[in-house]
C-alpha cells in the first residue's frame, strides 16, 4: 500500500511518516481550541500554517468525515460544503470511541481484562475509585484490594 500525500508530517526538517490517528488528533484540537464550525478549506489552511506538513484537501476532508462519524464533530452544509464543528467533552468523547471499540469485540471479558494488565497503577486505583463510586463499593475497590 502506498502512503498518500497527507500521511507524511515535518519533522526536524524532513518528511515522516504520519502516525495513525496523528492527523485526527490534530484536527481535533484545532476544532476544540477554536470553537467554532469551519469548512475543510479553513481546517487545511490553519494545519498548513501550523506546519503540519503538505496535506490535500482531499485528505483533510476525508478525516473530518471520519471524525464526524465517530460522533466527535457536528457538521452543517454551508453551500456546497460541509463546516465542522467539535462536539462534547474530550473525556466523553474517548469513552465513546472506547466503548465502541469494545461493543465491536466478540469476546468482551478478554478484551476489557487486556485493558486493564495494561494500565499504569495510577490508572488503575483511578478506575477502581471510579467503579467504586458508580457501584456504592467501599474506597478500597471491588474485592476490597
Amino acid at each position: 500500500m502506498s502512503a498518500q500525500k497527507g500521511d507524511w508530517a515535518t519533522s526536524g526538517g524532513r518528511l515522516s511518516r504520519r502516525g495513525a490517528g496523528q492527523l485526527s488528533g490534530l484536527v481535533l484540537e484545532l476544532l476544540r481550541r477554536d470553537g467554532r464550525a469551519q469548512t475543510p478549506a479553513e481546517v487545511l489552511q490553519q494545519l498548513t500554517e501550523a506546519g503540519s506538513g503538505p496535506l490535500a484537501y482531499t485528505t483533510v476532508v476525508t478525516t473530518l468525515t471520519r471524525l464526524h462519524e465517530q460522533g466527535v464533530l457536528d457538521r452543517y452544509r454551508t453551500g456546497r460544503a460541509y463546516a465542522y464543528l467539535a462536539i462534547g467533552d474530550p473525556a466523553k468523547v474517548t469513552g465513546r470511541r472506547m466503548r465502541r471499540m469494545l461493543e465491536a469485540e466478540n469476546d468482551r471479558d478478554a478484551v476489557l481484562a487486556s485493558f486493564v494488565s495494561e494500565l499504569s497503577p495510577d490508572d488503575e486505583r483511578a478506575l477502581r475509585d471510579v467503579l467504586g463510586a458508580d457501584f456504592g463499593e467501599p474506597e478500597g475497590g471491588v474485592g476490597g484490594r
